[in-house]
């Protein structure tokens, strides 16, 4: 059973943020689930994705450095940071890169901060309040927008996209890293048994219930990788990509806005 008042927002049993997309606090709740979890985070998910998490990550800028022309990136931002890992990473790999962590969730950036105090790189990132429909940066502050298990949670996944397309430089890059359907029905039906199933008793294991029930809930929320790949496209980004890790569980959706007339000759 879970509870809620008609338009109020949904919990677990153990009281834990249940967000539920068809109601009004959807938003809201969101920001209060990834709060409720903000000091587990990093621990459970290397333990729910069996470790794959630590390669994720860095496949994906790898796949990025594949699919990109040649040039320097300088100037990043890592939208929905959560506790900074993603940004770590990004700064890591690009030495001469400053990173932007944007996230709207008030302790998972006091979290990030503290992890980028212990971090080498963690000087090149700063930190920022942010939404990924509302971005409080300037037209063409980008090279590259990048963000990893954050596209299931919008409300708005065209509207992100063109604000994201709005922040980056003519021939700026978007990277986004998310779980998917994998393609195999076979594969599919043994992920399914384990993240619908095994990841949601987890999470009720240390009272967190809700936000690992949404978990598999929001994955049914995104688009096919086809159509998801689309609405990058129709944000202004001619070029798309969609590389895939781990058999399909997750997709790196890359995208390049289109170079200014200097840049094309």
């Amino acid at each position: 059973m879970t509870g809620a008042a008609p338009d109020g927002p949904r919990t677990a049993p153990d009281g834990s943020p249940y967000p539920d997309r068809s109601r009004p606090t959807f938003e809201r709740d969101i920001r209060r689930m990834f709060g409720h979890i903000a000091e587990r985070y990093d621990w459970f998910d290397h333990v729910a994705s069996l470790g794959n998490d630590f390669l994720w990550r860095p496949r994906a800028l790898g796949q990025l450095d594949r699919f990109r022309s040649p040039g320097p990136i300088r100037r990043v931002l890592d939208i929905g940071c959560g506790t900074g890992d993603l940004a770590r990473q990004v700064a890591r790999r690009y030495p001469h890169a400053r990173v932007v962590g944007a996230d709207f969730t008030g302790p998972m950036l006091q979290n990030a901060l503290g992890r980028n105090r212990r971090a080498r790189e963690g000087s090149r990132v700063t930190l920022a309040r942010a939404t990924a429909l509302r971005l409080p940066f300037a037209d063409a502050s980008f090279d590259l927008v990048t963000s990893a298990f954050v596209a299931r949670n919008l409300t708005d996944l065209a509207r992100a996209y063109r604000e994201t397309r709005r922040v980056l430089r003519p021939g700026g890059l978007v990277l986004t890293l998310e779980i998917t359907e994998p393609p195999s029905p076979r594969f599919g039906a043994l992920f399914h048994s384990y993240f619908d199933r095994v990841v949601p008793w987890m999470g009720a294991a240390v009272a967190s219930a809700g936000p690992y029930r949404y978990l598999p809930e929001s994955l049914r929320s995104l688009p096919p990788r086809e159509e998801f790949v689309e609405v990058i496209r129709a944000a202004g980004f001619p070029r798309v990509a969609a590389p895939s890790q781990s058999f399909g569980i997750v997709t790196t959706f890359l995208g390049e806005a289109p170079p200014s007339a200097d840049q094309r000759r």
